[in-house]
């Protein structure tokens, strides 16, 4: 019996050494999924590489290693954005996202605003259209589900009355593509992407008459208050130690660089 004893109690001492010298499984790390609209640039795009990148993508980035976060990218419909982030397809939606008195009403969390956007029209360089007036009777396009569309269906319906026809894309891209091939004869959209293309393509430009004034931010679902409260937090902390201003001052955020409010509000 005393031998067995012996034996029990050297076998419970070499189990508890064993136990003592593993190491505690590391915590999982949490995955924060970004909802972006891929073809909103300098905000949000895929790029050459195959990779998701813009303004947006990148402080979001630094934000979730400040934190502590895996990020992931999902690309919504952005025509069905709220409803993809109601289904958790994605935490928020961060992709030059105008806060509307709508989705407050209906519940969503906004986070403080970043960006001080307003609406232009894009044309071509050599059409002789020079202000929304000279538009009557022309056909132009808009992004589904932007501000840009709602403002045609709203505030600027009389606007919209005088166009032959507004034409609804699925995206930026697509609208300027109906641009470029003469299916229309401006595009209706946010001033950072219109001067991001207009950048980039010569045989465009942008009408000097700013027609909706806005801001950005991002889009949390009701309940996720303190979600949105500890990304705000962590930008604010990107801002006070410069890496905020470091992502803004790169070549390809030229456009946006003055619009930040962050940067120039003191």
């Amino acid at each position: 019996m005393k031998k067995m004893i012996c034996v029990i109690l050297a076998l419970t001492m070499v189990f508890a050494l064993c136990a003592c010298g593993q190491k505690a499984a590391p915590a999982e790390k949490k995955v924060f999924i970004m909802g972006i609209d891929p073809e909103y640039p300098p905000f949000s795009y895929l790029g050459d590489d195959g990779t998701y990148s813009g303004f947006d993508v990148e402080v979001c980035q630094a934000v979730c290693d400040k934190l502590g976060w895996e990020l992931k990218i999902f690309g919504v419909n952005w025509d069905e954005k709220l409803v993809q982030l109601d289904s958790n397809e994605c935490d928020c939606v961060w992709s030059g996202m105008t806060i509307l008195d709508t989705m407050k009403e209906a519940g969503y969390v906004i986070s403080e605003p970043y960006y001080d956007n307003t609406q232009v029209l894009v044309v071509k360089a050599d059409s002789g259209l020079a202000s929304s007036a000279d538009l009557a009777g022309k056909v132009v396009a808009v992004q589904l589900g932007t501000s840009g569309e709602a403002l045609l269906n709203g505030d600027l319906a009389d606007l919209a009355a005088s166009f032959q026809e507004v034409v609804t894309c699925n995206s930026f891209l697509t609208c300027f593509t109906e641009l470029e091939g003469g299916a229309v004869d401006a595009v209706f959209v946010d001033l950072p992407v219109a001067a991001s293309y207009a950048a980039k393509n010569a045989g465009v430009a942008i009408i000097d008459e700013n027609l909706g004034a806005e801001q950005y931010g991002i889009a949390f679902r009701s309940g996720d208050a303190e979600l949105c409260a500890q990304v705000d937090a962590a930008v604010q902390a990107l801002v006070a130690d410069g890496t905020y201003a470091k992502i803004a001052s790169k070549p390809e955020y030229a456009e946006i660089v003055n619009n930040l409010l962050f940067l120039n509000n003191g």
